[in-house]
């Protein structure tokens, strides 16, 4: 059965050639957004190594004062804000807060090795603040303040890459200008900070307890506060921290905005680019259904005849149905050839950065898509070829 199928596939290769190509291009669309897909959805589930719910932003402006003389109002009022009904606790930072557009690296070397990591800055609260878990370690305490090297937490990639199966904790890691930092901490997880779509990458947190960084001869950034409120917090909350600010500081300007909004924002940023795509193959893979069943729809009234003598000489119509089904399975198989070798090539040059199971599984999955894709373009037109009387195909041939 299989080789007559296809002889009789062979026989008509000019007629199946656009079925091959539609076929084809239909698998390749299929496969490119299947992998962007499936990488996303791997990096959606993979953990953020924070949580953001009932946390607030702070940013302040302090109307043109010179940040290096406002330490110590910074100080007072960070005090303040934790000593505030509904306030659980306040933490210092820097512009690269959790989903935030505000990306900050460097090169970090450990003995022979070395890695690029996202780097983050933290006061002595932020643990709690985020709920940061530790797997080894502790997180910055008061006491850091004096130490003979600046603290650093670490994240698991981190300490994969500098120390590979060794001991991390105590161990002196340098940046590129030979600055000498100590690690205290591991991180029990992946942190990511730029949302549910950032890659796995190593991530390194320093100590960030002042206004004023003394190694940042620029300081730049704002001050920048994160808060956990208590999950009862409402929007009065908002109004008495901003006029908490004001009143401490002699007329800071606040804006507060939540974790959970920024995020949203993010969120809205990385899906559009993702539903137009979706959008557009659906499109594309719409009209390639369509062309299928006309294609098919044409090769029928074409083989009429053939149809027509097939059952007067005792076919049936369940294998008139599936010898028009085998074909085009064997059709399919033929273009899904030319797209898996395509495929193929993906991995093999690197092409969009994604790892090798995200190819394999994106392969099997619009395999399957294209498969059954074709089986039901088919199946109406093998049942109208099933359906055909011998005798009247007969008169008009």
């Amino acid at each position: 059965m299989i080789r007559h199928l296809f002889t009789l596939i062979w026989n008509r290769k000019r007629a199946n050639f656009l079925l091959v190509a539609e076929i084809f291009f239909a698998f390749v669309v299929l496969f490119v957004l299947g992998s962007l897909l499936v990488d996303n959805n791997r990096k959606y589930t993979a953990p953020l190594g924070f949580t953001y719910e009932h946390v607030w932003q702070i940013d302040m402006d302090p109307n043109g004062q010179p940040i290096s003389r406002q330490d110590a109002t910074f100080q007072r009022l960070m005090q303040h804000l934790k000593a505030m009904p509904g306030v659980r606790s306040v933490a210092a930072t820097r512009s690269n807060t959790p989903f935030s557009f505000s990306d900050s690296s460097t090169e970090f070397k450990a003995g022979s090795k070395s890695t690029s990591s996202d780097i983050y800055s933290g006061g002595d609260d932020m643990q709690d603040v985020l709920s940061l878990e530790l797997a080894e370690g502790r997180w910055f305490t008061p006491r850091d303040e004096v130490a003979t090297r600046p603290p650093l937490v670490i994240s698991q990639e981190a300490r994969e890459a500098l120390f590979a199966n060794e001991p991390a904790l105590g161990k002196i890691v340098r940046t590129q200008d030979d600055q000498e930092f100590q690690v205290v901490g591991v991180l029990a997880t992946p942190y990511r900070g730029r949302g549910e779509f950032q890659e796995l990458k190593p991530a390194i947190f320093r100590r960030s307890e002042s206004l004023v960084d003394p190694k940042d001869s620029t300081n730049f950034d704002r001050p920048r506060l994160l808060i956990r409120v208590q999950p009862t917090a409402t929007a009065e909350l908002e109004q008495r921290i901003t006029k908490e600010v004001a009143a401490v500081t002699g007329g800071w300007k606040t804006t507060v905005t939540t974790l959970p909004e920024q995020r949203a924002t993010r969120m809205k940023l990385a899906l559009a680019p993702m539903g137009g795509m979706v959008l557009v193959c659906g499109f594309l893979i719409f009209n390639v259904a369509l062309g299928l069943f006309g294609v098919l729809w044409y090769n029928i009234s074409q083989r009429r005849a053939e149809i027509g003598l097939r059952r007067a000489i005792g076919a049936t119509g369940s294998r008139i149905s599936a010898q028009f089904l085998g074909e085009v399975m064997v059709v399919t198989t033929f273009g899904l050839a030319f797209g898996l070798l395509v495929a193929a090539q993906f991995p093999l040059l690197g092409v969009m950065g994604i790892q090798l199971p995200v190819y394999l599984a994106s392969m099997g999955l619009a395999t399957i898509l294209i498969y059954v894709l074709t089986a039901i373009c088919a199946f109406y037109p093998s049942r109208l070829a099933a359906g055909v009387r011998p005798a009247v195909a007969l008169r008009e041939e």
